[in-house]
């Protein structure tokens, strides 16, 4: 037993390194390298043909980890050109508020560039929109909003030192900073002794940027950037009209008033790198990312132990099984079979149909629907099809297969609502339809009015709204209507006991048997094996941090599913034994509580690692936790119900009834 235990612990430990290597190894197929050379090549026979030389930055949106509310580039009333067409944006960019746009920010390859102008902006406080835009630059910089800026569909990052000498990279950059009227320099501001002026704000009005890049020789492709790099810098420059780059920093005191000119310039160096790969040039930023080395050894931790736990807890339940199957099997007289024990005293009533069957069908089609869409994105993700590089490709992977699954959906209610004995079949087929969807688009459309009176473009867009209404109503509810359908035709499932007529009496339960303490009990262990995974997940949405380490999460998933079932089959065979036949609501919520302590989890999270302040952005944040929690809910519960059913009906089937 020793020797089996060790081998299972060893293939274990291989498949999780397996899953680790394809989160690493894939995460950026199917984008096509861009090559550039430098202006006059382009197009030249014998030379570098289709290749570009004029380097173009594009602006993302601006966001904080003081708020939830990102805002786009011209909201802050930086320098924009508006004769360009905008890139379009998938729906998964939408929902998730990237609005990208072209900007000034324009060079050729290899061309170095010092303090080049971009454009003035004056400001006179006397002025209502001028001393409102002033107003909300100022917002910006003390709420540390950064910008996300973009060179061939790769972030221009702001690499620093931190503790122990790591470098971080960050995928953005602060538009300034300011300092208490203590004197105390806040986020950026303590990168340079200058910025010491009390109550005063520093813009970041001029950025040196490096881009690197790695010529391709063998394919005579031109040179293909692997790396773009700036940092921020403030000046008062002496000429606003001919800016020279040096003097003190470009400050604004918060009582300021009169008029200011604010230049902004940059600077490009070119410098080529031959240790970096092009299908590797993300690697640097993934690499730096807060936490992810430091959490490795935790979460293999985690999932060894949760492994083990899974396999005592099957061990156990087989073994008792069997002596208790074998013992039912060898009662032949009339004297035993009167005096039966445990289990197999209720099969008469352990398929009987539950209350609010109705309600427990429709929880059921759409935690199927859930757990589909959820296992084939997670499967793409881990492949690398919804890398970072693909912006909004997860989102709109999901989106797109909620709606063509909603067959699922509809068979699995329709099926398990006519074997709980229901006749209303409409009823059923619309709950189905609307009832779970209808209260996330709820949630979502009141954090979508707070969003747009907030003026935030995170707020979706009327058109897109109305598309995604219509992906619902024209295409998943059609779907839905099919799947319940073949759900109804289908002759009822036939179990393997006869439901007597009269209720069995329920006797009087212990604690630890009653149904309370096993759903509290029943979600410890499948959150056990998440929690971590779930932080840098929370992280990834609220601290903008990118998250890639989706071949570990689909590991975790995979175990989350194995735990929920066993802790659920568990639970429901000790309930049996105490001759508590009410299985099929318990073991939805058992393993459904799990999503309660991610709420509390979500709770803690915001009050001890978050800095969001406002009412808006602390609305925001329940708003769509709540979202998450219920997706959550209908998830884990599904995957109780269904392992609880398969276990009662294997059970009774291997039983001599009389």
């Amino acid at each position: 037993m020793k020797m089996c235990s060790l081998h299972r612990a060893r293939g274990s430990v291989l498949v999780i390194f397996l899953l680790l290597h394809s989160a690493t190894s894939f995460y950026l197929p199917g984008l096509a390298p861009v090559s550039f050379c430098e202006p006059g090549q382009a197009g030249k026979e014998n030379e570098v043909p289709d290749c570009k030389s004029t380097i173009e930055i594009f602006v993302n949106r601006l966001d904080s980890v003081e708020s939830v509310l990102p805002y786009e580039y011209t909201a802050f009333d930086f320098c924009a050109i508006d004769s360009e067409k905008r890139p379009s944006e998938n729906l998964g960019q939408v929902l998730f508020g990237e609005r990208i746009e072209p900007s000034p920010y324009k060079f050729e390859f290899k061309k170095k560039v010092d303090c080049k102008p971009v454009c003035t902006k004056s400001y006179n406080t006397n002025k209502p929109e001028d001393k409102a835009h002033l107003d909300f630059l100022k917002k910006g910089m003390l709420l540390n909003y950064q910008h996300h800026w973009i060179v061939d569909n790769m972030p221009v990052t702001w690499c620093y030192d931190v503790e122990d000498g790591q470098k971080f990279c960050n995928p953005g950059f602060p538009i300034g900073c300011y300092v208490t009227e203590a004197g105390r320099p806040k986020d950026a501001c303590v990168v340079n002794s200058d910025f010491k002026d009390k109550d005063t704000f520093y813009v970041f009005n001029h950025v040196d940027i490096t881009i690197h890049y790695h010529v391709v020789e063998n394919e005579a492709a031109g040179a293909r950037l692997v790396a773009a790099k700036m940092e921020p810098k403030s000046y008062k420059h002496t000429k606003v009209e001919a800016p020279d780059c040096a003097g003190g920093p470009m400050y604004l005191n918060n009582k300021f008033s009169g008029e200011l000119k604010i230049g902004y310039t940059y600077s490009v160096q070119f410098v080529e790198d031959t240790h970096i790969r092009w299908a590797s040039r993300w690697d640097y930023i993934l690499e730096s990312m807060p936490h992810t080395n430091i959490q490795w050894f935790s979460i293999m931790n985690s999932l060894v132990i949760v492994l083990f736990l899974s396999g005592m807890v099957a061990m156990i339940m087989l073994r008792t099984l069997h002596k208790d199957i074998a013992r039912y099997n060898q009662m032949d007289s009339v004297e035993d079979a009167q005096e039966e024990f445990g289990w197999k005293l209720v099969h008469g009533d352990v398929f009987r149909p539950p209350r609010k069957g109705m309600l427990l069908s429709v929880f059921l089609g759409s935690g199927t629907q859930i757990f589909i869409m959820m296992f084939v994105t997670l499967f793409f993700a881990c492949l690398g099809f919804l890398s970072p590089a693909n912006r909004g490709a997860l989102m709109t992977c999901a989106v797109v297969l909620w709606v063509l699954l909603g067959t699922p959906a509809g068979y699995v209610a329709a099926r398990f609502y006519k074997s709980f004995g229901g006749e209303k079949w409409k009823t059923n087929v619309l709950l189905t339809c609307f009832l779970c969807p209808g209260v996330v688009f709820a949630d979502f459309f009141v954090m979508n009015l707070i969003l747009w009176g907030e003026g935030s473009s995170a707020a979706m867009p009327f058109g897109t709204l109305v598309a995604i209404l219509a992906l619902w109503f024209c295409i998943s509810v059609p779907l839905t209507f099919i799947g319940a359908y073949f759900g109804f035709k289908k002759t009822g499932i036939e179990h393997p006991v006869r439901t007597n007529q009269i209720p069995r009496q329920i006797p009087e339960q212990s604690f630890y048997t009653r149904s309370l303490p096993g759903i509290v009990m029943g979600g410890i262990l499948p959150f056990g094996c998440i929690f971590i995974q779930l932080f840098f997940i929370l992280n990834s949405i609220w601290s903008h941090q990118m998250y890639y380490m989706f071949g570990f999460l689909f590991l975790v998933f995979i175990i989350l599913v194995i735990t929920c079932s066993e802790a659920t089959i568990l639970l429901c065979y000790f309930h049996l034994c105490a001759e508590d036949y009410h299985w099929q609501w318990r073991s939805f919520l058992t393993s459904g509580f799990t999503a309660v302590y991610f709420l509390v989890y979500a709770i803690h999270y915001f009050f001890s690692k978050l800095q969001i302040t406002g009412l808006a952005s602390t609305i925001l944040y329940f708003g769509y936790t709540m979202i998450m929690a219920l997706i959550f809910f209908l998830f884990t519960g599904t995957i109780g119900f269904f392992a609880c059913f398969w276990f009662v009906t294997k059970i009774y089937s291997v039983v001599k009834v009389d």
